[in-house]
Parts: structure tokens; C-alpha cells; sequence
């Protein structure tokens, strides 16, 4: 660390490390996000509220697992800000990230440090808007990113399934995107992220085949798969009983059309 200044001023960091974390599971850390978190200053850590604490305390618990009794003197809680809702959905994301800016500024007011880690869900690269947020900083830090664990990796290792078919691509898109403009064109699989709504609900059922999963690697893990017309409804009681029951919850899903003859279904 820099010697510390009189003037309370914020030093701004010199770096940023993105970590990511997997799924939930302490075992998705690798070995060089454990190395980082040990040579952070501090770890931002978000809080979403008490019916979310279970977020905020399984990232303090990887902090723990890797720091031990070092591990509160480093980590900075900040108040994750909401998103606002309106009819302009890009334009309420960029204006959220820019609130999410301003709590990481002023978490890290006075505080002098030079390194910064932040946990992340899955991967930072993946339908995640970390990397996006950190572009926002002025000065703006070095930023490094640790890869982790992305929930498809999760979802498909889960089920023991490949997530390709033999020489086909694979189609990732959200919740949002399936609901508002339905099957990809063209697509033999796809990959569905960030879906509150069970956005499977608005596709003709026919054809299709679903591998659901929630809490991935996690002990509370729950996995659901078959033809789509067939478990659907049973996914959707399944995932509002697990958010009931813990505040909150994490899932994703894969779908794959029945176009060819694949005779593990």
C-alpha cells in the first residue's frame, strides 16, 4: 500500500481485478484467483439487501476460505443500487451502471489502496456487466480479468451433457431476447441467461428438449430435464419454491430442437 494521507482524500487504485467465482461452489475459485485474492488490498463486496444476504456471505466465505482471519480487514462492503424499471430497457441498464460507479467511488473514498479485487458470478465475460462498469472509473485503473466457471459450463457438467451437437453451433441469448423476438433463426440449441420469466413458456413446446438447473454446484443445486412440453410446468413450481425458500436464485437453462436423430433423447 501507499503511505497513507492526511487529506482523506481518495487515492484512486491503481488496478482492478475481475475474479471470476463459478457458480456458487467454493471449489470453482481457481488457483490464480486465489493468488489475487491474497494480493488484493481490499475485495468490493455488493450488498442486495437482507433477502440476498446469502450472496454477499457466500462471496465473504470464499474470502474467508482463502484469507482466513485477514479476510474482514480487507473486504469493503458497498449497497448494490436497484435498476430502475422503464420502457427504455438499454437506457435503464446504462443509467444503473453509472449508479453502480458511483457506490464503488464512494465505497473506496479515503480509502488508499492500490489493488481491488471484485468476485464475480460465473465469468466476467459472460453476460455480465462488471468489464462494462470498470470502463466508467476516471482515472481509469488497469483492469484484469481471472476467468471462472461460466453456468453453462455449470448447467452442462451438471447433466453430463456436451452443449454443442456434432459440428453445430450454439446459439447464447437471454430471457428477454426469447421472450420479445422467439426461436433464433436457425438455431439447434440455445443457451438462456438471465430469465427471470422462464421466458421458455412463450416457445411452442413441440420438438424442443430443456435441461434447467438452479444453485449449480452448490448443495442446494436442483436440476430438472426432459421434453419441454413435459417438465415445464414442473421447473416453474420448482424454481418459485427454491426462490421462496432462499430470496433468491440463480438459474439458466439449454434448449435443444429435436431436428435430428439424437437417440440419447
Amino acid at each position: 500500500m501507499r503511505p497513507r494521507s492526511s487529506s482523506m482524500v481518495r487515492c484512486p487504485m491503481d488496478e482492478l481485478v475481475l475474479i471470476g467465482i463459478g457458480t456458487g461452489s467454493p471449489n470453482h475459485l481457481t488457483r490464480e484467483g486465489e493468488a489475487e485474492i491474497r494480493k488484493a488490498d481490499c475485495i468490493l463486496v455488493p450488498r442486495k439487501g437482507s433477502r440476498k444476504s446469502d450472496l454477499a456471505n457466500l462471496k465473504r466465505g470464499i474470502c474467508v476460505t482463502v484469507l482466513g482471519e485477514e479476510a474482514e480487514a480487507r473486504i469493503l462492503e458497498f449497497d448494490m443500487p436497484a435498476r430502475e424499471s422503464g420502457s427504455d430497457y438499454l437506457a435503464s441498464v446504462d443509467a444503473w451502471h453509472g449508479e453502480i460507479r458511483k457506490a464503488w467511488d464512494a465505497a473506496l473514498e479515503a480509502k488508499d489502496v492500490e489493488r481491488v479485487a471484485m468476485l464475480v458470478w460465473g465469468d466476467p465475460s459472460l453476460y455480465d456487466s462488471t468489464l462494462r462498469i470498470a470502463t466508467r472509473l476516471r482515472p481509469a485503473p488497469k483492469v484484469r480479468v481471472v476467468p471462472g466457471i461460466t453456468a453453462l459450463q455449470a448447467l452442462t457438467a451438471a447433466h453430463a451433457i456436451p452443449l454443442n451437437e456434432v459440428n453445430a453451433p450454439v446459439t447464447i441469448t437471454t430471457g428477454r431476447r426469447l421472450r420479445e423476438e422467439g426461436w433464433p433463426e436457425g438455431a439447434e440449441t440455445v443457451a438462456v441467461m438471465l430469465d427471470g420469466e422462464l421466458s421458455f413458456r412463450h416457445l411452442d413446446p413441440s420438438q424442443l428438449h430443456v435441461w434447467w438447473g438452479a444453485y449449480l454446484g452448490m448443495k442446494d443445486q436442483v436440476l430438472a430435464s426432459g421434453p419441454l412440453a413435459e417438465v415445464a410446468e414442473r421447473i416453474a413450481e420448482t424454481r418459485a419454491a427454491a426462490r421462496d425458500a432462499h430470496g433468491w436464485i440463480m438459474d439458466t437453462y439449454l434448449l435443444k430442437r429435436r431436428n435430428r436423430d439424437v437417440k440419447r433423447w
